[in-house]
């Protein structure tokens, strides 16, 4: 049985620009509303506030103080890729700083998801390439030549990650969708969020939330339920 210290796969199939252009309308929380996993820890948090993202994962898994397929990623990233970092638990060493940041703006990446620390927050606004992650450390990796996997399926924010899997992210978190249900989402989210839309216009003509949602029958249709289990 063979082992290496770097699993690298081909690069994903990228999701189509018109579906992720379509995708980008829909509010993370839109889809909290529906569904209750695929969304990544809260912890990971916008270097770039007020962005939102969506395209495809490319997934990589770095080991703590070593970020040498890091740059083997970096030299195939596409615009439209979302770069999905799996740190293996490391919260010491930023694998993502400045210069990474400027080459991720000369590939034309959609964003950079790490599940760890970076360095140079201001360098990478400066950038301007969406960014997400867990904190800032001023411990940077080196090329220690440890090992990774590249295209591989990974952990990121609690969440597993497959590359070509759908990545949508904004202030109020990111969540990871299947290729197979984009589509899906992308529908269901942007009705909501245009149903949303109509009820705050008849709210400011004057109606009430009762006029909208009969919470009156909810509300007596719980209480009698409750009164029946207990009588």
């Amino acid at each position: 049985m063979s082992f290496k210290s770097y699993r690298i796969q081909e690069m994903p199939p990228q999701l189509p620009a018109a579906a992720m252009a379509e995708l980008q309308k829909v509010e993370v929380a839109t889809i909290g509303h529906y569904l209750h996993d695929r969304f990544m820890a809260p912890a990971l948090r916008p270097i770039l506030d007020g962005r939102r993202i969506a395209g495809t994962a490319v997934t990589l898994s770095i080991p703590g103080p070593d970020s040498t397929l890091l740059y083997h990623a970096m030299d195939r990233l596409r615009p439209g890729d979302v770069l999905v970092v799996d740190r293996a638990g490391d919260d010491r060493h930023a694998c993502w700083g400045g210069f990474m940041a400027a080459v991720a703006k000369l590939r034309q990446a959609t964003g950079i998801i790490i599940d760890g620390m970076v360095t140079d927050p201001t360098e990478i606004r400066a950038q301007g390439v969406a960014t997400w992650a867990r904190g800032v450390s001023q411990i940077t990796t080196k090329l220690l030549n440890l090992g990774g996997a590249f295209n591989l399926p990974v952990s990121c924010g609690g969440v597993a990650v497959n590359p070509g899997d759908a990545v949508l992210a904004d202030d109020c978190g990111i969540v990871v969708l299947p290729p197979d249900e984009v589509a899906g989402a992308t529908k269901t989210a942007l009705a909501d969020q245009a149903e949303e839309g109509d009820w705050l216009a008849k709210l400011k003509a004057g109606k009430k939330l009762q006029d909208l949602v009969d919470i009156e029958k909810m509300i007596a249709e719980r209480n009698k339920l409750d009164g029946a289990s207990h009588g």
